[in-house]
Formats: C-alpha cells, structure tokens, sequence
C-alpha cells in the first residue's frame, strides 16, 4: 500500500485544513469545495485527511459498512440480526471524472432479475463511501448525469437503483470534498449549494515558503515512509485532537444570541434558502468543539461565515466567491446583544483562523515552517496584441447588460458530451428505439427485450410463468437528449465597431451568449481581429468566466481584417476537431460585416474564408452590429456565404424572435443539401 504524504506536513493553506478538519469533527457540516489554481496541493492535502479519521465499526461481511449498533434495515447484505461486528480504517473514495453511471451508483444484472427474479446488484462508489468520504477531483468537470445522483444522494443519505421496475436501495452517507480550478468551468449552482464551505487556495508567492514546500516534497518522494515516520507524533496528536473533539461536540451550547448573529448574517449577504444559515450553525458548533469548548462565540460565527458563504454570494458565473468582511463586522457586532464570549475552558484556542484553528504549523521534524503569505496579487492584464496596437486604437468599454438570448443550436443529431445545447444521442433522455448492446447493457429497452425473447419460449422448454431470456436477447435502449457544443466567438474588434455605446452593446450580447452557454454546459473560446491579423483570446475551455475577462479586457480600434479572423477560427475548428470530434461547433460571428484589411480584395478574401466553413457544415450564426439608418446588409451576405443565418443585436434577445433556432437549423439543412 502507497504511503501517503503526511496532513500536518502540508505547508500554509490553513483554512484549507481548518475546513478539512472541521469535517472530520462533525461530518455534518456538508463536506469542503476546495477551489485553486493547478499546482497548489488540494488533492494533497484531501488525501491525507482520510489517514486522520477514526476507524469505523461495520457489521462483518456487509458490502454496505452498516453500523453494528444501528444496521439498516433495508440493506440489500440484510437483515443482519445479531451480525458480529468489526472495524476498519476509514474510506476515502475517488470518482474519477470519466466514470459511469453503472460505476457510480451500482449494476444490477438484468438478465438474472428478468429470468430469475433475483436481485443480483453489484455495490458503486456511493456504497462505498458511506460513513467515509467520497473525493471528486475536478468536480466541475462531472457529466450532469452523475451530479444529478450525487446531489440526491447528498439529500437523502441513500443511493437508489431502478432498473425497469427492478429497485434496489441502500445507505449513502458520505464527507462530499471536491476539488476544481476554476479556470476550467464553474459548478452548476445545485451541486455548488451541496458543499458545506469552500475555501480558496492560492500558491504561495513568499519565497521561504515556496523553499520549505519544495524541500519537503523532494524528502517525501526520496524516502516516504521515513518521511511520513518522521510525522507519527504529529499525526497521532491530531488524531486524538479530532476524535476529542467529537467526544465534546454533543456538549456544545448554540445559544439564542448567536443563532440571531447568523441568521442576520445570512440574511444581510441575501444567500438563497436556509441550508447556508443551518451549515454556519453546524460549522459554529464544530469550531467550538475544536477550541475545546462548550460555548459558541461570536468569533465562530465569524469563521464559520467566511468558510460557508463565499460560494453562496454567487449570482452568475461572473461573480467572484468572496464576503465583505467589514460588512461582516458591522452585522455580528449590531446583532452581538449583552453577551461577552466566555472563557476557553479547554486546550487548543491558540492555532489560526478563529475558533481554535488548526495546530502551529511545521512544529515537527522540520521545524517552524514559514509564516504564510499574503493572498498574491491578480495576474495583469494581457497587453494588447502587436496586431492593430498603437495609432487608432482606443481603451476598452464595458459589457452593456447581459439579457436572456434565444437558442442557438446545432442541426442534425450529434453523440457529443452531454449538455442543453443540440438534439444529440445519450444515455440519458428520451427513449426513440433499441438496438443490441455494443458492450455491457446499461439502459434495457424491456419491450423489446421480450418481443426478441418471445418466438423462441417453446423452442427454449419454458415450463412455468417465468420468460425465458438469453443474452441474444437483449435490447439497448436508444435514447435522445440534449449534448453541449463547442461555441467558438470570432468577434470584430476593428475601428468601425469603435463607438463606445455600440461596442457596449457588443461586449454585453456576448456576454449574454457566454452566460447561456455557462447554463448549457458549453466549451467556448474566443477569437478576435482588428489590425492587420486575428488572434486567439481564448482557446476553447469550459471556463466562460475566462472568456469574459478576456472580453472584458479587449480593445479596439484598426482596420477589418474578416479574413483574418474567420481563418483562425476555421484553424481553432480544425485543432478542435482532432482534440475532441464527437463535441459539434457553432461558430459565433460578431460584426457589421465591414472587411477593410487583410488583402487587395479583402471582401472576396473574407467570402472565401467563409466558405471553408460552410464546406465543412460548420453550423454559424452571425450577430450583425451594424447600426444608423443606412444598412449595407454585409453580415448578411456574410451568413449567406457562410451556410448560416444573420440576426441582429436586438433580435438576439429570448423576448423578440420566435424563429431563430428555425432558422439556424433550416440554414444548416439547405447547406447539406447543397453539399
């Protein structure tokens, strides 16, 4: 078995660890969403956690880990009676972010329960990470559909399997840790809500720090077992400092004064529901039990706010996490009343982060670690690019108001990750036919399964009410749902879309596109020309919030050069297509059509660009900006050249066309018919 890097030999990052250790003490607070850049030790520091927890008491032989005192009666290995009882390390599990369904939640074998009635069922990850902790690494990278169980079984505490009409249940009590960059995409807000506090980690940019984290890590991969040796003392105290603290945690007093502090708190930051007021309560509690105390102080209140609601501020995925702490302030002490915070009446008030905190850091084998860093500052601004830069060029406006777009998708029907974009073929959705199984059997077309069982009964010697089923048999459900494309933007940053309130009303219809593609689990990139040439402001991501800093950020001024950009798009396209070609593209123009520069002809120069992609059946759409009383209809021509269709700023809005999406996929099947 692998040694695992020590959790007290994790350098800096004491909230991280403050919020890990709070789950350990009261698994009730809802587990931790550590949100960082790559590089920075979050699935370190998760994985060592899980060598922290106490053994857990599990009736012998139970695939489910029921509790001896406690057995559920309805596990699928009960009823276990008078079952002996044994213990066992805690579990973490991982979910891996390309697992199944199948994988996650458990297989039934379907050909045993349609011939024999038995309920063959095959225990998931979920099973196995009941009363231990279930780890996601990258969790903003998960299918919708394992969310969707995760979510469930995080608010029931028990995992189902249906099977047609097959159902099998059990217990599903887990610490949900998930890790993420968001650089590479935002949760959506259901899951988000489902962790009980967040913390955000940053490298440090202290360079003693960076030494010491170095220093240690190169020890680790030397020798880890005599690395790990090194840090028995100070794990095995910490251990004991957690399983005190559970013993204690039933004894602390949540008093009346400090309920009122965090539901005022809650309620002054406006966060959706109650499950933010009942997780500060929760978290409160800990963070006393932690000190050493009986008594919840205003200074927990404090804590448990700055690690339960940073991620429930959010409004859009453009909103940093973060508190007004002064706002903070103000709110506990108005709400404070007569009480004065008593007296710590056990060890351990001394580490960082209020409320106890965790132990000194590096007060082991290495000795005092580093003092922690300051929170580094925001990288700069990408300079403008060579192309089109200087004369002309004019500071960057901001985005007009974002506002609800119309559909724009795909025609035809794709096999592209799942989403809310394009008609596309699924596990899940709607059932449209069967076919027979390519590899293991996951979604069971019944009627159709029994219409292939049912000539060869007497042939098979079937005797008695039961069907007789073989595996030639079997039907795959075949099923239509929704995929997410990749929306690639080619926006006109020249002179002639220079004016601030048009460019305003530019950067706010795209940023209206971006949010929508946020909300149908879209990769988008970005790419942009003025000047002489188009430049890449974005390859493909799932992070729109990326895109809309670039967006934020981008100049104009310059010539025209449309050739330019719908080439480089044409080679994002092609790049793509390589990485990844089950996910469809729409491309995105945003221009008035002009095209002044790139060539000796850089209309007919832009009109060849464009059919490159109409060859392709590259499904486009061009938002026309052109404004004033006098329209030359270029984007038009433009959307004609490229098999698409043209709308302009104010038809892109939810509320004025009905026929958008009509017309993107009318547009895409006269171009293949054409072809």
């Amino acid at each position: 078995m692998s040694t695992r890097y020590p959790f007290t030999a994790v350098v800096g990052m004491d909230d991280l660890r403050l919020a890990l250790l709070l789950n350990a003490v009261s698994p009730a607070v809802g587990g931790v969403l550590v949100r960082g850049e790559k590089g920075t030790a979050k699935s370190t520091a998760v994985r060592a956690l899980a060598e922290l927890l106490p053994e857990v008491p599990v009736v012998a032989g139970c695939r489910f880990s029921c509790d001896p005192a406690s057995p559920d009666p309805g596990c699928p290995d009960g009823p276990h009676g008078n079952a002996p009882g044994t213990s066992r390390p805690a579990r973490m599990v991982e979910l891996p972010v390309g697992a199944s369904e199948d994988r996650l939640v458990g297989a039934l074998d379907i050909e045993k329960a349609l011939a024999e009635g038995v309920k063959a069922f095959e225990p998931g990850l979920l099973a196995a990470a009941h009363r231990g902790i279930l780890y996601v690494d990258e969790v903003n990278l998960l299918s919708d559909h394992l969310i969707d169980h995760l979510l469930d079984a995080a608010a029931m505490g028990a995992s189902h399997v249906e099977r047609e009409g097959v159902s099998v249940r059990h217990a599903a009590r887990f610490l949900l840790v998930g890790t993420m960059n968001p650089e590479e995409g935002e949760l959506r807000p259901q899951l988000l809500d489902r962790f009980g506090l967040t913390v955000e980690v940053a490298a440090s940019r202290d360079p003693e720090q960076r030494v010491e984290v170095v220093r240690r890590r190169l020890a680790f991969e030397d020798d880890p077992s005599a690395f790990a040796a090194r840090w028995t003392g100070e794990e095995t105290a910490l251990r004991e400092r957690i399983v005190a603290a559970r013993e204690l945690l039933p004894q602390v007093k949540l008093g009346d004064a400090v309920l009122l502090q965090i539901a005022a708190t809650c309620a002054a930051f406006e966060v959706d529901g109650m499950r933010a007021d009942i997780v500060m309560a929760r978290t409160a509690t800990a963070l006393a039990a932690w000190a050493g105390r009986t008594e919840v102080t205003s200074e927990d209140v404090r804590q448990a706010a700055l690690l339960a609601l940073p991620h429930r501020r959010r409004r859009s995925p453009f909103d940093a996490p973060g508190l007004d702490e002064d706002k903070l302030d103000e709110t506990l002490e108005q709400f404070k009343g007569d009480e004065e915070d008593p007296e710590p009446d056990g060890p351990g008030d001394d580490g960082p982060g209020g409320g106890g905190g965790v132990p000194p850091q590096g007060e082991g084998p290495d000795g005092p670690a580093p003092e922690s860093a300051e929170a580094p500052e925001s990288a700069p601004a990408p300079q403008a690019s060579g192309a089109g830069a200087g004369a002309g060029e004019r500071a960057a406006v901001k985005a007009g108001e974002p506002f609800r777009t119309k559909v724009l998708s795909v025609p035809g029907l794709g096999e592209g990750a799942a989403g809310r974009r394009s008609r596309a073929r699924t596990e899940h959705g709607r059932t449209t036919g069967s076919t027979r199984p390519r590899g293991a059997l996951t979604k069971l077309h019944l009627a159709a399964t029994v219409r292939a069982a049912a000539p060869h009964q007497r042939a098979r010697g079937r005797s008695g009410p039961g069907l007789v089923v073989r595996g030639d048999d079997l039907r795959q459900a075949t099923r239509e749902g929704r995929e997410g494309n990749l929306v690639l933007f080619a926006v006109d940053a020249s002179g002639s879309m220079a004016a601030r309130q048009r460019m305003s009303a530019v950067k706010g219809a795209v940023l209206s596109l971006l949010l929508d593609a946020y909300q149908r689990r879209d990769k988008v990139g970005l790419v942009t020309f003025r000047g002489r040439d188009a430049e890449v402001a974005l390859p493909p991501t799932s992070s729109v919030d990326a895109a809309a800093a670039r967006l934020e950020k981008l100049p104009t001024g310059g010539r025209t050069p449309l050739s330019a950009g719908l080439l480089k798009a044409h080679d994002v396209l092609r790049i793509e297509r390589l990485r990844d070609p089950a996910r469809r593209p729409l491309l995105v123009v945003v221009t008035d059509g002009r095209a002044t520069g790139g060539g000796a002809d850089p209309v007919a120069l832009a009109a060849r660009a464009a059919r490159l992609h109409a060859a392709e059946g590259t499904a486009s759409v061009v938002v026309d900006c052109e404004t004033g009383p006098v329209r030359l209809g270029l984007a038009g021509a433009l959307a004609r050249e490229l098999g698409g269709t043209a709308v302009t700023l104010d038809e892109l809005r939810a509320d004025s066309i009905a026929g958008l999406v009509r017309d993107v996929q009318a547009a895409g099947q006269t171009t293949r018919r054409a072809a």
